[in-house]
């Protein structure tokens, strides 16, 4: 996808996103500077075309788009005939439905503040895998599985990972809870507008999921030991003994812990 963002900054300029005389000048370049979008023709283009390639040349991999995402992003949506379907929303929900509830809870949240525009894509992932009475099951996934996987798909580990579906069995995900599970928080971030997101996700959750949370419990829901209890105590607000902001919006990480010069609210 990286590739593609290059390839689509050099037809919509004529010029390459980053330059050096040779490829190890090239590389540092990469590594050092941002493409430029401000110089002629960019101002006299799409904003989504703009966008488009951003979210194409993001240099987080987490952040970057994916296959699915791209073809569903506005700036092609008008001349796409179809989508396809994303099979790394199979990951997502099987994190989602193994996720403890406090977590699923800091991730609707996180859903009911995505912009509409952010919701498109999730819309049509849900559709294209038919749910049936409002709700997606097991057999939802397995038979999209079957319908729109390659033959590579299917030696990968999709298969395995149904496997890990089985809450599924039991329970139906309804869409809002689809959002909550297929939403990508590392891609919410490269968003100019990440910040009043985060913030509105954050009054959603103090309403309906925040919680008093011992710094051990947050460890265990993090995966991490006691040397990182410093930092923790860090997201809990002595006030009440709930997350704070700043332990909010790095608990929707999920799995890395770093330090931050941000203050809780």
């Amino acid at each position: 996808m990286w590739s593609i963002g290059v390839i689509s900054y050099i037809l919509l300029c004529g010029s390459r996103p980053f330059y050096g005389r040779t490829e190890s000048a090239i590389f540092r370049c990469v590594l050092r500077a941002n493409p430029n979008f401000e110089d002629m023709p960019w101002p006299s283009i799409s904003p989504t075309g703009k966008d488009f390639v951003k979210r194409l040349l993001n240099k987080d991999h987490r952040k970057r788009m994916t296959a699915a995402q791209a073809l569903a992003h506005p700036w092609l949506r008008d001349e796409n005939p179809g989508l396809l379907l994303d099979f790394s929303v199979y990951k997502l929900v099987r994190s989602y439905i193994r996720a403890s509830p406090f977590r699923r809870s800091a991730l609707k949240a996180l859903a009911k503040a995505i912009p509409d525009e952010e919701l498109v894509f999730l819309k049509a992932q849900f559709m294209l895998l038919d749910p049936k009475d409002g709700g997606l099951s097991l057999n939802n996934f397995t038979t999209a599985l079957t319908r729109y996987a390659t033959d590579a798909m299917m030696e990968s580990k999709l298969p395995d990972i149904l496997n890990t579906m089985q809450p599924l069995v039991q329970k139906k995900l309804d869409f809002e809870e689809f959002c909550a599970a297929g939403v990508s928080v590392y891609q919410l971030e490269a968003l100019e507008e990440w910040e009043q997101i985060a913030t509105s996700a954050f009054e959603q959750f103090e309403q309906e999921g925040n919680r008093v949370i011992s710094v051990q419990e947050l460890a265990g829901e993090m995966s991490v030991g006691p040397n990182a209890y410093p930092l923790l105590k860090d997201w809990i607000r002595s006030s009440d003994g709930k997350l704070s902001f700043l332990g909010y919006a790095k608990f929707l990480h999920g799995v890395t812990v770093r330090s931050s010069s941000s203050r809780p609210r």
